[in-house]
């Protein structure tokens, strides 16, 4: 069964930094994926989450600096693999890794990852995946068990594989994510990876060497200490999907649980930081 979804679209003057902001204070109201249009953005939360007083926190919109209007309507889910083939071009990643849909040719790297997105977050194309294939290229993954939390098109989960990681869970909240992230699995010969539909509460009694999370700041404060539970003795703990002013409040979080800081990274302020247990 399809999802229900809000869709707003709001155009914005000036475009930047207005759009940013919006969409990050979007983002902590609980919409989950936008699409930045010519004239601003289209955002999107799941009709469940939703209320007619969604936007009253919205501080942008009541900001003389900015001109934003906007229209709202209720849309089924779809299959955007059209747009895709249209917009999705191959990426890669230092080098090593590369990114591509069923559609390009076959490129010579390392670990080639092919993901068919359709409407779940995840091909590398966003800062936060970005930063986070970077740090599993760059740390060791070899036997470990692995959790990619939010896992949208579970590419994460399946570099992490391909980098040595020996049994690996991944959960997102969302069904299409889920059937999408099955699909991409068999699609990449993954042996060692199963898909869950649902949120942190499948963590329970369950534990993990390595735990990757790229969602967004509310949801990573709210679960952090679920994941610390879930992390075994000398455990490591992947965050993104929160801005560089955000840093501060997660690393604080973090290390109330026992969680030190290791490193981070940072692009167009996304941030994607690494802690393991103190």
């Amino acid at each position: 069964m399809s999802q229900i979804y809000i869709e707003y679209d709001f155009k914005v003057k000036p475009i930047q930094p207005g759009t940013e902001i919006l969409i990050a204070e979007l983002g902590y109201a609980g919409f989950e994926s936008f699409v930045e249009t010519e004239e601003g953005v289209s955002a999107y939360i799941q009709k469940g989450e939703w209320n007619k007083n969604i936007l009253e926190d919205i501080n942008i919109l009541n900001s003389e600096e900015f001109e934003i209007g906007f229209t709202f309507s209720e849309i089924e889910q779809v299959n955007w693999n059209e747009e895709w083939e249209k917009n999705f071009d191959p990426i890669e990643v230092d080098g090593k890794c590369t990114i591509r849909a069923p559609f390009h040719p076959k490129k010579n790297f390392e670990y080639e990852i092919v993901i068919e997105p359709k409407m779940s977050f995840g091909t590398g194309h966003h800062e936060t995946t970005f930063m986070m294939l970077q740090f599993i290229l760059e740390n060791n993954f070899k036997g470990k068990t692995v959790l990619d939390m939010g896992c949208g098109t579970a590419v994460l989960a399946i570099l992490a594989e391909m980098r040595g990681a020996s049994k690996l869970d991944a959960i997102d909240i969302d069904e299409w994510c889920f059937e999408n992230s099955m699909e991409n699995i068999q699609r990449n010969n993954c042996k060692n990876i199963s898909i869950f539909q649902g949120d942190a509460s499948l963590l329970d009694g369950k534990k993990y060497e390595v735990i990757i999370a790229n969602i967004n700041r509310n949801i990573l404060l709210n679960d952090m200490a679920t994941y610390r539970n879930s992390l075994s003795e000398n455990g490591e703990l992947y965050l993104s999907g929160f801005y560089a002013e955000d840093l501060p409040i997660i690393t604080e979080n973090c290390n109330k649980l026992g969680l030190s800081f290791v490193g981070n990274k940072e692009k167009n302020n996304w941030v994607a930081a690494k802690f393991k247990i103190s």
